[in-house]
């Protein structure tokens, strides 16, 4: 209920005014049947653009952290996120990877819509990033087809660190469904996976035409902070005598 709440009377119509969204391929996605949307990841409203413009129920696997935060705001955020039905992941470890495969593959046997970013977290650039193949398990094991997405310009409208967004237009774009029922029974192997991730990864790529690294982000990310911090430490501010 609080779901449908907020797509049509207290957030969806907010966003359409913000960010004037162009859907593009809509067609695309089938209205009916278990699917998995696989998308870019440039903004925090990313989570609640596509929601918005999709004429079915979508769930998305979300970090476990907007549902632990700290006060009342963290407690306000896992409330929001619940409501929404989007499912906590633990980013952690090869067992969390595994349970957000068992949570994902939960929704597709309710013949339902799975989000997911298979580049495991928001681009810190505006730059598409290697997947994960998580994306292809699921794909595997549930029989399904995979949909593109490419989110286009929320990274102009809300970069990351940037609380309220700026007034810009956005595009989604929806490529054709990706059927890999040729690979059936075979998510054992990793060359299959990483195959299929990577073929969902170009078709990202090509809708949202953004500059490729074949690199995860979450690395870049920590080597470029790394690198900041070892810059810093290189010239140390003298002492005060």
């Amino acid at each position: 209920m609080f779901y449908y709440l907020l797509k049509y009377v207290l957030l969806g119509p907010l966003l359409r005014v913000v960010f004037r969204p162009r859907i593009e391929g809509l067609e695309h996605v089938p209205a009916s049947g278990p699917a998995i949307v696989a998308g870019n990841h440039l903004s925090f409203s990313d989570h609640f653009l596509m929601p918005a413009v999709l004429k079915r129920r979508i769930t998305f696997l979300a970090k476990a952290e907007y549902f632990t935060g700290p006060g009342v705001k963290g407690r306000l955020t896992a409330f929001f996120f619940r409501s929404a039905g989007q499912i906590p992941v633990d980013r952690s470890g090869k067992e969390a990877g595994q349970a957000a495969i068992r949570e994902g593959l939960g929704v597709l046997g309710k013949g339902e819509l799975l989000g997911i970013y298979p580049e495991g977290t928001r681009s810190h650039d505006g730059r598409l990033y290697k997947g994960k193949v998580g994306v292809a398990v699921m794909a595997l094991r549930a029989g399904v087809p995979v949909i593109p997405c490419a989110m286009i310009g929320t990274f102009e409208a809300q970069p990351p660190g940037k609380v309220i967004p700026n007034v810009h237009p956005v595009v989604i774009r929806f490529g054709r469904p990706l059927d890999f029922s040729r690979y059936a029974g075979m998510e054992g192997e990793k060359a299959i996976l990483r195959a299929i991730t990577d073929e969902i990864m170009y078709a990202i790529l090509t809708l949202s035409e953004q500059e490729y690294v074949d690199q995860y982000a979450a690395v870049v990310k920590a080597e470029q902070t790394a690198a900041k911090g070892e810059k810093g430490r290189r010239f140390p501010r003298a002492p005060l005598s």
